[in-house]
């Protein structure tokens, strides 16, 4: 074995941080029950940015509201309200609210791309999964068959066409992303619109009819025109911009195959040695991301810098 092999993470936005209680969606009270107990707290959206509180990198936290605050009740209906599930043992609910929502003193809106690393881990996760929900609810307001209004069930989780009563279920797009490792070498990407020198993995959706192996191999070689020897599975990331979970892989390639542009995805693609990117010749992904947790596994280092 390897011993330069770090222990796998749990990527951002993944883990047990909500018990999501599945069962309770089906009570037709659900909401009234919610907001006659004192314990429920509101993760109010607006688009997709959040309520929040906090200043500091240390201090930022969700803003999660009591369902005895006036704004809550005067917002709450059953279009606009989505069970979440128990977070630190109380009821959590998502409340999407339109630009005349007035936030209490001290709070505002905040996106969550750009924060995320601010937030603990169980916070991220909760704002992760609300914002995924938020972009669905707000992509799909008729029904794909016969075009009626779609109407909110089973507490936010699914929505039921007024005209034909088609069931629509929040949407998730599957995506592949992979380090092809070369032995000493690594295969990565860049688009044109990336900051300047900045690498990452490759990555792209899985299509219809495609195993996620599959999917690995197309992509790679539709991307770079490299053929992959070996693929393994490696860990997953919920990733709500906008409603993506990234499968994370680990392939093996021959590093004499010179890397060809073949779709135009990317702007680049190389080989790099693990010194070119321990030494910062290389620009990396973010470190809340998979290819970055992805990269960091090939350099046989656990760290989150």
């Amino acid at each position: 074995m390897d011993s330069r092999k770090p222990s796998i993470r749990q990527a951002l936005f993944a883990g047990a941080y909500l018990d999501r209680r599945a069962e309770e969606r089906n009570r037709a009270d659900w909401l009234s029950f919610a907001l006659t107990d004192p314990e429920t707290r509101f993760v109010v959206v607006q688009g997709t940015a959040a309520l929040v509180t906090g200043a500091g990198v240390n201090e930022l936290r969700l803003a999660l509201l009591g369902s005895d605050d006036p704004a809550i009740r005067a917002a709450s209906n059953e279009e606009n309200a989505t069970l979440l599930g128990w977070f630190n043992e109380c009821r959590c609910v998502l409340l999407i609210v339109d630009a005349s929502f007035c936030p209490p003193p001290q709070l505002r809106f905040e996106e969550l791309r750009m924060l995320a690393m601010a937030f603990a881990a169980e916070e991220a996760g909760l704002f992760g999964y609300a914002r995924a929900l938020a972009h669905w609810r707000a992509t799909h307001r008729h029904c794909g068959r016969c075009g009626a209004v779609l109407r909110a069930a089973r507490a936010g989780h699914a929505l039921i066409c007024s005209g034909c009563a088609h069931e629509s279920f929040p949407r998730l797009d599957p995506a592949i992303i992979v380090l092809v490792n070369g032995g000493e070498f690594a295969l990565l990407g860049r688009q044109s619109f990336w900051p300047p020198n900045r690498f990452s993995t490759i990555a792209g959706f899985v299509e219809p009819g495609e195993a996620l192996e599959d999917a690995v191999r197309r992509e790679v070689h539709e991307e770079t025109g490299v053929v992959l020897d070996s693929v393994h599975y490696f860990n997953s990331q919920p990733w709500p911009f906008p409603a993506s979970l990234m499968l994370g892989f680990l392939a093996t390639a021959q590093p004499q195959q010179q890397p060809m542009m073949r779709d135009g995805e990317l702007e680049d693609a190389r080989w790099f040695t693990r010194e070119d990117v321990r030494c910062g010749r290389v620009l990396l992904p973010p470190v809340e991301s998979i290819s970055r947790q992805l990269i960091n596994h090939w350099l046989g280092t656990d760290s989150q810098s």
